[in-house]
């Protein structure tokens, strides 16, 4: 989907407003305290802007997140995409920063900068120290009112958003559902794509864009968040020097005050371009976030959409012939919308899918959901909730949605009120709004009576915030020392069961929330049981979690939202792996819930139908799409193994065959003559008890066997064969470009560090890498260009990948920009001081990922599987920041090269090309 989602800047990835009369920080007031809800402390400054504080002294990390109270809500004509636009271009530097992405990467940082319809916002993470604070604050301060914002900058930068406009155009579903909405909303902007016209990026004046920043990038329209370890009295201080000297605007903010007149009739939208699913959607006009009934809709959306058990999915997807369901209702500022898409395969029938969609809907009032449904659905919600509170960093990010509909606390306030919602209220709002004279699906009936929906306003946010206290705040953890001595004294390992199945590392400590995050993996089979049977082997995972033979499919979903857990279960012809995050005391029943999932599965056939349905639709979505044509045939071309091996690559044609071919007999048969717990590995990171996991361990698996023993399937190396291959996509205004070249090189070769960090330099990094300097921010040919480096731990083969997003028409340019940046590299190679940059943000972001007990789930896991301790990354990490110049250039010459690679283009190079044409 595409119209829905917040543009950013990553994908994948000024002097000309001098600030006139400052007022110096010492001479202005202190900031004032405002009120303090559930941790998060909110404070004012003189000049109107708003800062929240969140201090969590157990994690490592801050984050820095500004947010502007602009989208393309406030856009005028022909300023459409302008905010997104604005987005850009403030990474483009200030006198005191002119190179934004440079230091964001010296500095470790995390960025990103996204748009939508009612804020922008931008934020840093990074490793949080005294220096990184303050840098963080003083970029934020200057370019809210010195970026530069100049027209050459403009000039290409205009081509890389126009490049992002291109590539959603791929997305027949996401330009269907742009249609949708334009026709449901007349005049409000809600009904515009905040990426905005093609016509309006390439012709608006530079005038018009530094106007706009001009008027609401200012500090009374912003909302800055700190959140993460840092001492609040150190940060007011920073903040205040500064913010502080910025002054107050004299000019006014008028509040935006369109409003969409009462729907009077059904509309209908078609668009007819090439694909391969079928689309339906729907649309109806509901409450802003803020109104009481939004929380009311939001428990109906979930009961409607949820899968297995919604009642929308039961009717077009389980009982019907649709092969997707999803459907959302965003909390915007004003009266917003509530959408719902379904995909249906070409052979079968649209309008009957969209009658089954309508009939539903329409009669909600008479066949309303259940008790059972409205809880599961208030569950599912506020276990999302609590599950976010318990990050810092996350909860700073996630202020900004709640911000841009008028007040933070709108957050708490909406899960007060969800937690209040009654199968009353679902059954009101359904009947309210869910009208089909409120619906924009297509066809227009005449009616003699129209039964209208009325929209209602909320005018004074205060009714609802004014001294609003919301509740305890979340107990903080521990001040954790991520470094990797650390990590190894304070881990735990050891094994368990009955011959030493099972193997563990556990890293325990306090956390915010008492959190914990864990990966459970079985290492399973051998060459020989998968030869032939990799398709079926690729399906075990998700069958896995669709019913047992102690509960359904809705039932362990149902087990998880009481748990508060999540679980993610996916598994190939070798390995089966569970990623868990739960709370302390949850985890041990997590784990019994698995070992039920692992050994006693049931493979329901209702289950494996629809999971086949949905896998034709998906791969009948790929053939027309440029992306997933280069990269399959990249993984085609990287892995020259016999049809039957399982490293084998189908086509598109072969996926389709295999999978119409594949029975549940075939994957329970898989299962049962392979899995087993005869190696498994276990690792956690977090707030845990580390007998109760171990004991759960060893209840759960401790006797479990396997039918064959493992062993690993080697990878070998095999050079790629250096050829140009240029695929058509009709119709397509958005192409892929990638280069791939295979390595004989391991994790323990002598020019592993060289090549990582050579890579980072390349492509690796944020905006400042040599190739996204070039193509992206030189040029603007491309909004997501990069390159990827990785090798084996235990085989001799590495891969060197680039890839890039661009018009078909700059096909040529975009192919000579990258060799001429590759054979640079290679005959010039990097300074000096690009690999002292490079080394400081490498390290810096390693201690960031080590900070994350996600992430060091993973890594411990992978550590006990290679038979290692953190000692191995702080010896990679020595060799790292030993690497002179000369080595780092000597590994790229001798490795990186264009004329080994094999490059892929998939794009509709005929239509650019005939019009190239005399």
């Amino acid at each position: 989907m595409r119209y829905n989602r917040t543009f950013s800047l990553a994908a994948c990835i000024c002097c000309l407003f001098p600030v006139s009369g400052v007022v110096q920080a010492q001479d202005a007031a202190p900031p004032e305290k405002i009120t303090t809800v559930e941790g998060v402390t909110e404070y004012r400054l003189d000049n109107g802007l708003s800062v929240l504080l969140f201090p969590d002294q157990s994690v490592p990390t801050a984050t820095v997140n500004i947010t502007y109270k602009v989208g393309s809500r406030h856009e005028a004509y022909g300023e459409t995409g302008m905010a997104h636009l604005l987005e850009h271009l403030v990474f483009k530097g200030t006198p005191d920063h002119p190179d934004i992405p440079q230091e964001l990467t010296e500095h470790g940082a995390r960025p990103n900068g996204t748009t939508w319809y009612d804020r922008t916002n931008y934020f840093e993470t990074f490793s949080a120290t005294d220096e990184n604070l303050e840098w963080a604050l003083d970029l934020e301060a200057d370019r809210m009112v010195n970026s530069f914002i100049a027209k050459e900058d403009l000039e290409s930068e205009m081509t890389v958003v126009r490049n992002e406009f291109e590539s959603g155009e791929n997305d027949p579903g996401g330009v269907l559902m742009e249609r949708v909405l334009s026709s449901a909303y007349l005049w409000h902007n809600y009904g515009k794509s905040t990426i905005g016209s093609k016509a309006d990026l390439e012709n608006v004046p530079i005038e018009r864009l530094q106007g706009f920043y001009r008027k609401y990038y200012q500090p009374d329209n912003a909302v800055l968040v700190v959140a993460g370890k840092f001492d609040p009295d150190r940060v007011l201080d920073l903040v205040q020097e500064k913010f502080g000297s910025i002054p107050r605007p004299e000019r006014t903010l008028y509040p935006t005050y369109t409003r969409e007149p009462v729907q009077d009739g059904e509309r209908f939208v078609e668009l007819k371009r090439v694909g391969d699913v079928q689309v339906v959607q729907a649309a109806y006009h509901i409450p802003a976030g803020p109104h009481p009934d939004y929380a009311a809709i939001a428990v109906l959306m979930n009961t409607l959409t949820d899968e297995p058990n919604g009642i929308l999915y039961k009717a077009l997807v389980e009982n019907g012939n649709a092969s997707m369901l999803w459907g959302f209702a965003p909390a915007l500022a004003e009266p917003g919308f509530a959408f719902f898409n379904a995909n249906v395969l070409k052979e079968n029938d649209l309008g009957e899918v969209e009658t089954k969609l309508k009939n539903t809907l329409d009669s909600l009032a008479m066949n309303p959901p259940t008790e059972e449904q409205v809880k599961r659905a208030k569950d599912g919600i506020l276990k999302n909730f609590e599950l976010g509170q318990r990050d810092a960093n996350r909860v700073g990010l996630q202020m900004s949605g709640y911000i841009a509909q008028g007040d933070w606390r709108l957050g708490y306030i909406y899960r007060d009120r969800v937690e209040q919602v009654t199968l009353d209220d679902v059954v009101r709002v359904a009947t309210q709004y869910f009208k089909p004279q409120n619906r924009t699906v297509g066809r227009f009936y005449p009616v003699q009576a129209p039964d209208r929906a009325t929209i209602p306003e909320v005018n004074d946010l205060t009714a609802f915030t004014e001294g609003y206290e919301g509740r305890e705040a979340i107990a903080e953890g521990e001040e954790f020392d991520p470094s990797y001595d650390n990590i190894d004294s304070r881990t735990v390992t050891g094994t368990l069961g009955e011959a030493g199945n099972i193997e563990y590392m556990l890293l325990p400590k306090e956390t915010r929330g008492n959190s914990v995050n864990a990966q459970l993996r079985f290492n399973l089979g051998n060459l020989e049981a998968a030869t032939g049977r990799s398709f079926a082997a690729g399906y075990i995972g998700r069958m896995l979690m669709m019913g047992t033979e102690k509960y359904s499919r809705q039932e362990i979903q149902d087990k998880l939202d009481e748990l508060k857990a999540r679980v993610n279960l996916s598994g190939d012809e070798s390995m089966s792996i569970a990623y868990i995050e739960a709370e302390n005391e949850k985890l041990p029943a997590v784990i019994d819930l698995l070992g039920e999932i692992m050994r006693h599965p049931t493979f329901p056939e209702e289950e494996f139908a629809k999971m086949k349905k949905e896998g034709l639709a998906a791969i009948e979505e790929s053939r027309s799409d440029p992306q997933a044509i280069v990269f399959t045939e990249m993984q085609r071309r990287t892995n020259d193994y016999p049809k039957d091996h399982p490293f084998y690559v189908r086509t598109f044609d072969e996926q389709v065959e295999a999978l119409k071919a594949l029975t549940v007999a075939d994957v329970k048969a898989y299962y049962d003559d392979v899995y087993g717990g005869a190696n498994i590995i276990f690792s956690a990171s977090g707030d845990m008890d580390a007998d109760a996991v171990t004991e759960a361990l060893e209840r759960n698996f401790g006797d479990w066997t396997s039918p064959v023993p493992f062993e690993r399937i080697a990878r070998t190396y095999e050079p790629v064969k250096a050829e140009a291959v240029k695929i058509e996509t009709p119709d397509k205004a958005n192409a892929w470009f990638v280069a791939v070249q295979t390595l004989p090189v391991s994790q323990d070769h002598p020019d592993y560090p060289a090549l990582v960090l050579g890579n980072y330099m390349l492509g690796g990094g944020f905006l400042n890498s040599r190739l996204a300097t070039r193509i992206r921010q030189q040029d603007g040919l491309s909004y997501g260009v990069g390159s990827q480096f990785g090798a084996s731990a235990l085989d001799e083969r590495a891969s060197f990948m680039s890839y890039a997003i661009y018009n078909p028409e700059n096909r040529e340019a975009l192919e000579k920009a990258f060799r001429e940046e590759i054979d640079k590299a290679r005959t010039e190679g990097f300074t000096a001081e690009e690999l002292a940059a490079a080394k400081s943000g490498w390290v810096q972001g390693q201690a960031v990922s080590r900070s994350q007990d996600r992430s060091m789930a993973g890594d411990l896991g992978n550590n006990a599987y290679l038979d290692r301790t953190m000692q191995w990354d702080k010896k990679l990490e020595k060799q790292m920041m030993s690497l002179t110049p000369e080595q780092v250039n000597a590994a790229l010459k001798k490795y990186i090269d264009v004329d080994k690679m094999v490059i892929l283009r998939a794009g509709d190079f005929a239509k650019t090309e005939s019009v190239k044409r005399p």
